[in-house]
Protein backbone atom coordinates (compact mmCIF):
# COMPACT_ATOMS: atom_id res chain seq x y z
CA UNK A 1 0.00 0.00 0.00
CA UNK A 2 1.01 3.20 -0.88
CA UNK A 3 1.35 6.56 1.23
CA UNK A 4 -0.13 9.59 -0.33
CA UNK A 5 2.08 12.29 1.22
CA UNK A 6 1.08 16.13 0.52
CA UNK A 7 4.18 18.72 -0.11
CA UNK A 8 3.45 20.88 2.89
CA UNK A 9 2.71 19.58 6.39
CA UNK A 10 -0.12 23.08 6.66
CA UNK A 11 -3.21 21.67 8.51
CA UNK A 12 -5.87 21.89 6.10
CA UNK A 13 -10.25 22.28 6.56
CA UNK A 14 -11.75 18.87 6.88
CA UNK A 15 -13.40 19.64 3.60
CA UNK A 16 -9.86 19.66 1.64
CA UNK A 17 -9.17 16.18 3.07
CA UNK A 18 -12.86 14.61 1.76
CA UNK A 19 -11.50 16.22 -1.55
CA UNK A 20 -8.13 14.31 -1.29
CA UNK A 21 -10.04 11.03 -0.88
CA UNK A 22 -11.80 11.78 -4.18
CA UNK A 23 -8.65 12.49 -6.00
CA UNK A 24 -6.61 9.68 -4.97
CA UNK A 25 -9.53 7.37 -6.32
CA UNK A 26 -10.53 8.94 -9.53
CA UNK A 27 -6.72 9.96 -10.12
CA UNK A 28 -4.30 7.57 -8.77
CA UNK A 29 -3.67 4.61 -10.27
CA UNK A 30 -2.10 2.59 -7.62
CA UNK A 31 -4.23 -0.09 -6.65
CA UNK A 32 -3.75 0.86 -2.31
CA UNK A 33 -3.53 4.29 -1.57
CA UNK A 34 -3.48 5.15 2.78
CA UNK A 35 -3.04 8.68 4.39
CA UNK A 36 -3.45 10.04 7.29
CA UNK A 37 -4.85 13.43 8.51
CA UNK A 38 -5.75 16.03 11.75
CA UNK A 39 -7.92 18.99 11.79
CA UNK A 40 -8.96 21.47 14.21
CA UNK A 41 -12.08 20.88 16.04
CA UNK A 42 -14.81 20.13 13.69
CA UNK A 43 -17.89 17.96 13.28
CA UNK A 44 -18.68 15.51 10.36
CA UNK A 45 -22.05 14.10 10.00
CA UNK A 46 -23.29 11.25 7.47
CA UNK A 47 -24.86 11.44 4.37
CA UNK A 48 -28.38 10.74 5.32
CA UNK A 49 -28.45 12.23 8.57
CA UNK A 50 -30.29 15.71 9.16
CA UNK A 51 -27.67 17.80 11.11
CA UNK A 52 -30.42 19.85 12.96
CA UNK A 53 -30.80 16.53 14.55
CA UNK A 54 -27.51 15.25 15.63
CA UNK A 55 -25.27 18.24 16.30
CA UNK A 56 -25.48 21.04 19.17
CA UNK A 57 -25.20 24.05 16.46
CA UNK A 58 -25.46 26.38 19.21
CA UNK A 59 -22.35 24.93 21.21
CA UNK A 60 -20.52 24.34 17.94
CA UNK A 61 -21.38 28.23 17.04
CA UNK A 62 -19.86 29.38 20.61
CA UNK A 63 -16.91 27.51 20.35
CA UNK A 64 -15.90 27.92 16.85
CA UNK A 65 -16.05 24.40 15.62
CA UNK A 66 -16.57 23.56 11.99
CA UNK A 67 -19.52 21.29 10.63
CA UNK A 68 -19.31 19.02 7.21
CA UNK A 69 -21.51 16.41 5.67
CA UNK A 70 -19.34 13.45 3.99
CA UNK A 71 -20.71 11.25 1.87
CA UNK A 72 -19.95 7.86 3.44
CA UNK A 73 -22.98 6.62 5.63
CA UNK A 74 -22.49 6.36 9.33
CA UNK A 75 -23.29 7.93 12.27
CA UNK A 76 -21.32 11.96 13.27
CA UNK A 77 -18.27 12.31 14.68
CA UNK A 78 -15.88 14.98 16.26
CA UNK A 79 -12.55 15.34 15.37
CA UNK A 80 -9.95 17.48 16.44
CA UNK A 81 -5.68 17.46 16.32
CA UNK A 82 -5.49 15.08 19.29
CA UNK A 83 -7.45 12.54 17.60
CA UNK A 84 -6.65 10.84 14.25
CA UNK A 85 -8.58 10.48 10.42
CA UNK A 86 -7.49 7.85 8.57
CA UNK A 87 -7.92 7.14 4.96
CA UNK A 88 -7.75 4.02 2.13
CA UNK A 89 -8.94 4.21 -1.26
CA UNK A 90 -8.78 0.84 -3.14
CA UNK A 91 -9.54 -0.82 -6.23
CA UNK A 92 -13.11 -2.69 -6.15
CA UNK A 93 -16.42 -2.37 -5.07
CA UNK A 94 -16.78 -5.10 -2.89
CA UNK A 95 -18.03 -3.96 0.90
CA UNK A 96 -17.84 -5.74 2.99
CA UNK A 97 -14.80 -7.11 2.14
CA UNK A 98 -13.09 -3.49 2.20
CA UNK A 99 -14.62 -3.35 5.81
CA UNK A 100 -13.09 -6.10 7.00
CA UNK A 101 -9.49 -5.80 5.36
CA UNK A 102 -9.39 -1.96 6.91
CA UNK A 103 -10.75 -3.22 10.13
CA UNK A 104 -8.44 -5.82 10.04
CA UNK A 105 -5.66 -3.92 9.10
CA UNK A 106 -5.80 -1.18 12.14
CA UNK A 107 -6.39 -4.09 14.44
CA UNK A 108 -3.22 -5.23 13.89
CA UNK A 109 -1.51 -2.06 14.37
CA UNK A 110 -3.27 -2.05 17.59
CA UNK A 111 -2.27 -5.60 18.33
CA UNK A 112 1.29 -4.89 18.03
CA UNK A 113 0.91 -2.12 20.34
CA UNK A 114 0.17 -4.73 22.84
CA UNK A 115 -3.59 -3.80 22.81
CA UNK A 116 -6.51 -6.55 22.53
CA UNK A 117 -8.23 -4.87 19.92
CA UNK A 118 -11.64 -6.54 18.59
CA UNK A 119 -14.29 -5.58 16.13
CA UNK A 120 -17.85 -5.52 15.86
CA UNK A 121 -20.62 -6.37 13.00
CA UNK A 122 -20.89 -2.41 12.56
CA UNK A 123 -17.40 -2.10 11.59
CA UNK A 124 -16.10 -0.36 14.60
CA UNK A 125 -13.16 -1.09 17.01
CA UNK A 126 -13.18 -2.04 20.46
CA UNK A 127 -10.70 -2.15 23.12
CA UNK A 128 -13.09 -4.28 25.85
CA UNK A 129 -16.18 -3.20 25.27
CA UNK A 130 -15.51 0.71 24.43
CA UNK A 131 -15.27 2.41 21.34
CA UNK A 132 -12.22 3.60 19.86
CA UNK A 133 -12.34 3.60 16.14
CA UNK A 134 -15.17 3.45 13.85
CA UNK A 135 -15.26 3.45 10.10
CA UNK A 136 -17.47 4.70 7.44
CA UNK A 137 -17.53 4.24 3.46
CA UNK A 138 -18.72 4.75 0.09
CA UNK A 139 -17.81 3.93 -3.67
CA UNK A 140 -16.68 5.90 -6.71
CA UNK A 141 -16.55 3.37 -9.87
CA UNK A 142 -14.41 1.08 -9.68
CA UNK A 143 -12.84 2.41 -6.18
CA UNK A 144 -14.00 2.25 -2.81
CA UNK A 145 -12.73 5.03 0.11
CA UNK A 146 -13.09 3.70 3.84
CA UNK A 147 -12.28 6.04 6.20
CA UNK A 148 -11.95 5.96 10.44
CA UNK A 149 -11.12 8.60 13.07
CA UNK A 150 -9.15 7.10 16.02
CA UNK A 151 -9.75 8.43 19.21
CA UNK A 152 -5.99 8.68 20.49
CA UNK A 153 -7.20 11.64 22.71
CA UNK A 154 -9.84 14.13 22.07
CA UNK A 155 -11.22 17.33 23.96
CA UNK A 156 -13.70 15.64 25.81
CA UNK A 157 -16.13 18.47 26.72
CA UNK A 158 -16.22 19.34 22.79
CA UNK A 159 -16.96 15.99 21.53
CA UNK A 160 -19.36 15.91 24.57
CA UNK A 161 -21.36 18.82 23.98
CA UNK A 162 -21.44 19.01 19.92
CA UNK A 163 -22.63 16.25 19.12
CA UNK A 164 -24.23 14.54 21.84
CA UNK A 165 -28.04 13.55 21.65
CA UNK A 166 -30.28 15.25 23.94
CA UNK A 167 -31.39 13.81 27.27
CA UNK A 168 -34.62 11.87 25.77
CA UNK A 169 -32.48 10.27 23.37
CA UNK A 170 -29.66 9.07 25.75
CA UNK A 171 -32.29 7.60 28.52
CA UNK A 172 -34.18 5.66 25.66
CA UNK A 173 -30.86 4.09 24.81
CA UNK A 174 -29.67 3.76 28.40
CA UNK A 175 -26.68 5.38 28.12
CA UNK A 176 -25.51 7.76 30.63
CA UNK A 177 -22.56 9.54 28.84
CA UNK A 178 -20.76 9.47 25.39
CA UNK A 179 -17.60 8.74 27.70
CA UNK A 180 -19.07 5.76 29.03
CA UNK A 181 -19.28 4.04 25.34
CA UNK A 182 -15.57 5.21 24.38
CA UNK A 183 -12.30 4.72 24.86
CA UNK A 184 -8.83 7.13 24.45
CA UNK A 185 -6.07 4.66 22.60
CA UNK A 186 -3.70 7.48 25.19
CA UNK A 187 -5.17 5.05 27.93
CA UNK A 188 -3.91 1.60 26.69
CA UNK A 189 -0.18 2.69 25.71
CA UNK A 190 2.64 4.32 26.44
CA UNK A 191 3.05 6.25 22.64
CA UNK A 192 2.56 9.32 21.73
CA UNK A 193 0.55 10.21 18.81
CA UNK A 194 3.78 10.60 16.59
CA UNK A 195 4.44 7.36 17.59
CA UNK A 196 1.16 5.66 16.73
CA UNK A 197 1.19 7.45 13.66
CA UNK A 198 4.92 6.40 12.11
CA UNK A 199 3.54 2.42 13.47
CA UNK A 200 0.46 2.84 11.55
CA UNK A 201 2.76 3.85 8.65
CA UNK A 202 5.15 1.46 8.74
CA UNK A 203 2.87 -1.64 9.11
CA UNK A 204 0.54 -0.79 6.56
CA UNK A 205 2.87 1.25 3.81
CA UNK A 206 5.74 0.34 1.99
CA UNK A 207 6.21 3.08 -0.27
CA UNK A 208 5.12 7.13 -0.74
CA UNK A 209 3.71 8.69 -3.13
CA UNK A 210 4.36 12.51 -3.08
CA UNK A 211 1.29 14.83 -4.70
CA UNK A 212 2.64 18.17 -6.84
CA UNK A 213 1.60 21.31 -6.48
CA UNK A 214 -0.48 20.81 -9.56
CA UNK A 215 -2.57 18.24 -8.15
CA UNK A 216 -3.15 20.04 -4.61
CA UNK A 217 -4.87 22.21 -6.84
CA UNK A 218 -6.92 20.03 -8.43
CA UNK A 219 -8.05 18.63 -5.27
CA UNK A 220 -8.97 22.31 -3.61
CA UNK A 221 -10.97 22.29 -6.77
CA UNK A 222 -12.77 19.17 -5.80
CA UNK A 223 -12.89 20.85 -2.33
CA UNK A 224 -15.17 23.43 -3.04
CA UNK A 225 -18.27 21.03 -3.95
CA UNK A 226 -18.00 20.13 -0.11
CA UNK A 227 -17.97 23.78 0.45
CA UNK A 228 -21.60 23.90 -1.08
CA UNK A 229 -24.46 24.39 1.33
CA UNK A 230 -25.65 20.60 1.38
CA UNK A 231 -22.01 19.74 2.11
CA UNK A 232 -20.94 22.38 5.09
CA UNK A 233 -22.94 24.23 7.40
CA UNK A 234 -21.82 27.40 8.02
CA UNK A 235 -21.86 28.68 11.32
CA UNK A 236 -22.17 32.57 11.49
Amino acid sequence: MKYIALPTNEIRQLSFYLAMEEYVARHISEPDCFFMWQVEPSVIFGRNQVVENEVNLEYCRANNIKIYRRKSGGGCVYADMDNLMLSMVTDGDQVGFTFNRFVTLLQSVLHKMGIDATSTTHNDIMIGDKKVCGTAFYQLPGRSIVHSTMLYDTNMQHMLNAITPGPEKLEKKGIQSVRQRITLLKDHTQLTLDDVKALIRNTLCDGELMLTSEQVAEIEKIEQGYLKSEFIHLIQ
